[in-house]
Parts: structure tokens; sequence; C-alpha cells
């Protein structure tokens, strides 16, 4: 049976999962913003979450003036794969690693590797 959270508490569960992501990472983290979405494109209604910027990996020259990189968490896909609170914590927390990793140049291959795919 699916988990029903509403926004605030699913909300809650994402900040948790950034304050978990190690300082040392966290400092690292540039213009980045993260949002909560109820559901993904229509075109991909699995997905879990999405980085939608410009991988540090990839980004040359100088810095300049650019909007900020965006991290997306989808509730709804979340919440109906997951079938109890802790797993939903689990899952919350590994899209939120799963998509800063992306920030950082980490392809789907290699978190998959790790665990985070």
């Amino acid at each position: 049976m699916p988990i029903d959270l509403d926004a605030d508490a699913f909300d809650a569960l994402v900040d948790e999962a950034l304050d978990g992501v190690p300082d040392e990472l966290a400092r690292l983290v540039h213009n980045v913003v993260v949002l909560v979405e109820e559901e993904p494109p229509e075109d991909e209604p699995d997905l879990l979450g999405l980085y939608d910027g410009v991988a540090l990996t990839e980004r040359g020259g100088e810095p300049v003036f650019e909007l900020p990189d965006r991290i997306f968490v989808f509730r709804g896909p979340l919440q109906r794969m997951c079938s109890s609170y802790d797993e939903l914590v689990d899952e919350v927390r590994i899209t939120v690693v799963h998509e800063i990793a992306h920030h950082f140049g980490i392809d789907d291959d290699r978190l998959h590797d790790l665990g985070y795919g």
C-alpha cells in the first residue's frame, strides 16, 4: 500500500535528506535549488528525481551570472513505490543523493554501481 504524506511532511523528508549530505560535499554545491513537485513530466511518469543543469565537470571558463541548477524530487511516484514510511525515507535520501551526484558529473551507471540508482 502506498504511503500518503501531506506536502509539508514530505518536504521535511527532503530537508532531512539534504541535512544528511556531508558538509564537505554540501560546501561544493553552488547555485542549486531543490524543488519538490507532485508529479514528473507526463512522458516519464515513474521518474523519482531530476537534475536540470550543467554538471560541474562540464562547465568551463570564467563564472558568469547563471540561473541556478535545479533538482526536482517528485512526491507522487516516490510515495506510490513505497510501502512503509521507513522505505520512503530511504528512497527520498537515495533520490536526493542521486540528483546531487549528477551536479558533480557522476552518471547513472556509476550511481547504480554505488547503490544510488
